[in-house]
């Protein structure tokens, strides 16, 4: 669900300053993808202010981003597709993560419930409390893997920043959740559309990407979500440039996060520029190679399938070759191996060897089926009984 990128930073009114600062590092550390630097940041947020709300929250949602982290399911191609499927088979998460979570997502709801009880018409209570139950709902999407189970927290959450907005309609950094939610209805099938109709959520998908864009300009802490929801909502629709621009900005605000590298060339390569896509993969793969923290599940083979395909594009056939075979001896998700099946099946047809080419593709096909990638098994199909040519 688009909500695994959202809902970090939240709102820091009630805060007092030295709880803010001290959030505000956590989660800086959290975008770089230093997740015990930004544990210890933000329980010190909690020992400065244990009646804010926003840090207790904070520490469910370091564990949580470690827990999609390390399933490698933080990339933009993780949400392109099968956004409609009702239940998705994913691995269990590490059990010590999972107990943080449920540990601190409980207490700071329990903080929050309290504070909009007292004060029902508190804008910073609502805001406060619909994050939270946005951080249940992402979680049951994300984690569980049951996307229909998550809507009924996302609907909560939905109605409580629809408060917000009602009571303060200058409040950009709520029309985050809000604009996430009608773009997302909007984007699923027929039959679950109506459904959420039914249920009450609001549609819309330009009223949803206006939102979240306001929330990019001026929502406060939470346009850095705002603009890391952008980055995928600009790939789908296919607004590359536009992606290129907002992740040119992340780049440079969170240099140690190398997988915003990883979505420059991958989005340079859905805009049909090869040549940036290789220098944007080819730097992270340094980077990938210098760092010495714990790596996403499959990630080294999703790096070289990236760069491989570009490589193809820009017909350096022998270098592609080499990145994508070695795809193949590398821990990978499915659908990584089936898309580096597919560019070898290009290579083999570019080469004239059609026997090899239409193995590749009815591997890529399954591969790709198994591991609910529509576009990767759609993108190999044709080519099954034809040869590829450019």
């Amino acid at each position: 669900m688009i909500v695994a990128i959202l809902l970090v930073a939240p709102h820091a009114a009630s805060a007092n300053t030295e709880s803010a600062r001290l959030r505000a590092r956590a989660y800086e550390f959290a975008y770089n993808l230093d997740y015990p630097e930004a544990t210890r940041e933000m329980q010190a947020a909690v020992a400065a202010d244990p009646k804010d709300v926003a840090a207790e929250r904070g520490l469910a949602v370091i564990p949580w981003l470690e827990m999609v982290f390390r399933r490698g399911a933080v990339t933009v191609d993780d949400y392109l597709g099968g956004l409609s499927r009702q239940q998705v088979a994913l691995r269990q998460p590490p059990a010590d993560l999972a107990m943080l979570f449920t540990q601190h997502v409980t207490r700071a709801l329990q903080m929050a419930e309290a504070r909009v009880q007292s004060n029902p018409k508190d804008a910073d209570a609502l805001y406060e409390l619909g994050a939270t139950v946005a951080l249940q709902s992402s979680y049951v999407a994300t984690v569980e893997g049951r996307v229909l189970g998550a809507f009924r927290t996302a609907r909560r959450a939905y109605d409580l920043h629809e408060q917000v907005i009602g009571l303060q309609p200058e409040r950009a950094d709520a029309g985050l959740v809000v604009g996430t939610y009608r773009y997302i209805v909007s984007i699923m099938s027929l039959p679950v559309r109506m459904m959420a109709y039914v249920a009450g959520f609001g549609g819309g998908k330009e009223k949803g990407l206006e939102l979240i864009e306001t929330a990019a300009m001026r929502g406060g802490e939470a346009r850095t979500d705002a603009r890391f929801a952008l980055v995928l909502l600009y790939n789908r629709e296919r607004r590359y440039a536009d992606a290129m621009r907002v992740i040119a900005e992340l780049q440079r605000e969170f240099p140690r996060n190398r997988i915003v590298w990883l979505e420059a060339g991958a989005t340079s390569l859905r805009g049909g520029r090869a040549d940036e896509a290789e220098r944007q993969l080819s730097t992270g793969l340094r980077m990938l190679a210098a760092d010495t923290r714990p790596r996403m599940y499959g990630e080294e083979a999703l790096w070289l399938q990236k760069r491989g395909a570009a490589l193809v594009a820009l017909n350096r056939l022998d270098e592609a070759e080499r990145d994508l075979t070695r795809v193949a001896m590398l821990e990978a998700r499915k659908w990584v191996a089936g898309r580096a099946q597919l560019e070898l099946g290009r290579i083999a047809d570019l080469r004239g060897d059609r026997t090899a080419a239409r193995m590749r593709f009815t591997t890529a096909v399954q591969l790709c089926e198994q591991d609910n990638d529509p576009i990767g098994a759609a993108a190999a199909r044709p080519w099954v009984s034809r040869a590829y040519h450019r």
